[in-house]
């Protein structure tokens, strides 16, 4: 059986003929991402659960451990009330023994003259001896009332979680691992077919962990393998060269180190990214982009981004040595900078992760010193206009089309203070250092459908 974790990742792919129809979602369910084709012929829409049904999905499994204690607790008492009815039929004899002793002993002293007086002495002391256990036998009866109450009230509490656990729904999670096998396929066939997608919507944060300074960065590589969910911490614009390896997002949190790299030259910024292994990151003071090896430990490549502008002379609107910002997409690795030859305004370059070489470029008209923070998505860059509360994404350059717009895509500056925003691909969000806070952001994409006849 799968664990929750992958059944809560569930997604229901829903598709429908009309373009014009509205899709129907069950109460807890919310729309992930849709897509048609380029005649409207076809609209597929995926959704997934919302986030407050998954904190329902928390309760649930608390639920279902706190059932799993009474039904413990049950069986002890059921054991213990057993062993303790054997010893209280013993104790009820026990009790009757010394109450006809007593009366006996009453008889027989009001005609003292039948007996010898040693032998009275002697059964009158035996009477004295067992006289204290009177008190430990009534004790022992109330205690076997208390188990006997105990374990009804435990009955009672085992039925009222059960009454909630079916209110809630708890059992449909049964339903939805059996579901899995099917939607997974239906999924993947519709994700198949799904060319890249157009920034929607932009929702969160989830807030990570809180830790570093005002400015860092963290990242996961997005071409890692399935099982690799490896994240690299990177504190600081400046002044730094250690980077910080964590075996999941669990021990990041956990603060469980697995590996730390000594880098040979500092970095500047905060715009870095691991791609396929490696970590990208500009020279301090210098254009020079550098390619190091997680694997071997050592640089494999250095290259200057010519007429790239560096050390703060055209920065993001924060400052903070944020002059060349490198990132990748589901298209590959690129360097977003500015050039004199480009008035300041943001230059788009696609390199080689391999030689670092330019494979691309394309100049823009928006000013590098008046952007926020940007992400490249698909192979459009989106833009957001600040940095600080109140920012959204505003501009977006295609690559493909070599053209650009305007947008107003919300962004919540929770911590007030956006020093690195990055899209990963395999994840489908935007990783965020906001003030001293490590954030992720959902993106919802509108895809279009491949069809036979595109080239």
């Amino acid at each position: 059986m799968l664990p929750l974790s992958v059944v809560l990742k569930l997604l229901l792919l829903i598709c429908i003929q009309r373009p014009s129809a509205s899709v129907w979602l069950k109460e807890g369910w919310q729309v992930y991402s849709s897509a048609q084709d380029a005649d409207g012929r076809c609209v597929c829409t995926v959704v997934a659960p919302e986030q407050s049904l998954c904190s329902r999905d928390a309760k649930s499994r608390q639920l279902r451990q706190l059932l799993e204690k009474i039904q413990n607790m049950s069986q002890s008492i059921e054991v213990l009330n057993l062993r303790t009815q054997r010893d209280f039929q013993y104790v009820m004899k026990m009790e009757s023994q010394i109450k006809g002793l007593r009366s006996k002993l009453r008889q027989i002293e009001s005609n003292r003259r039948t007996l010898l007086t040693k032998n009275f002495q002697e059964m009158k002391g035996k009477m004295a001896d067992l006289q204290p256990l009177i008190p430990v036998l009534e004790q022992y009866k109330t205690d076997a009332r208390l188990i006997s109450q105990f374990k009804e009230e435990v009955r009672n509490l085992s039925m009222v979680l059960l009454g909630i656990q079916e209110e809630i729904g708890a059992y449909d999670y049964d339903e939805l691992q059996h579901r899995v096998a099917s939607l997974e396929g239906r999924l993947r066939n519709c994700m198949s077919r799904l060319t890249c997608g157009k920034l929607m919507k932009i929702s969160g944060p989830d807030t990570i962990k809180t830790s570093g300074t005002r400015f860092g960065a963290w990242m996961t590589d997005p071409q890692a393998p399935p099982q690799n969910h490896k994240v690299w911490y990177m504190d600081s614009y400046t002044n730094n060269k250690i980077v910080r390896e964590y075996k999941s997002v669990s021990d990041f949190v956990a603060g469980v180190e697995s590996r730390t790299y000594n880098l040979p030259f500092h970095w500047a910024g905060t715009n870095h990214v691991v791609y396929n292994g490696s970590l990208y990151y500009n020279k301090f003071q210098s254009n020079i982009i550098v390619r190091y090896s997680f694997e071997s430990g050592r640089v494999m490549t250095q290259r200057a981004l010519e007429a790239a502008g560096f050390h703060n002379v055209y920065p993001y609107t924060w400052g903070g040595f944020s002059d060349i910002d490198l990132m990748a997409d589901e298209l590959g690795l690129w360097a977003v900078y500015a050039t004199n030859q480009n008035a300041g305004n943001i230059v788009i370059s696609q390199l080689d992760p391999i030689t670092l070489q330019v494979l691309n470029t394309w100049n823009t008209e928006y000013s590098k010193r008046n952007a926020g923070e940007s992400f490249m998505i698909c192979g459009t860059l989106y833009i957001t206009n600040s940095h600080l509360t109140g920012a959204k994404v505003y501009y977006s350059y295609s690559t493909k089309t070599s053209s650009y717009e305007y947008t107003d895509i919300p962004i919540h500056n929770q911590y007030f203070h956006m020093s690195m925003l990055d899209y990963n691909a395999r994840e489908r969000a935007l990783y965020g250092w906001n003030n001293g806070h490590q954030v992720l952001f959902n993106v919802t994409l509108f895809h279009v459908i491949k069809t036979d006849d595109d080239s």
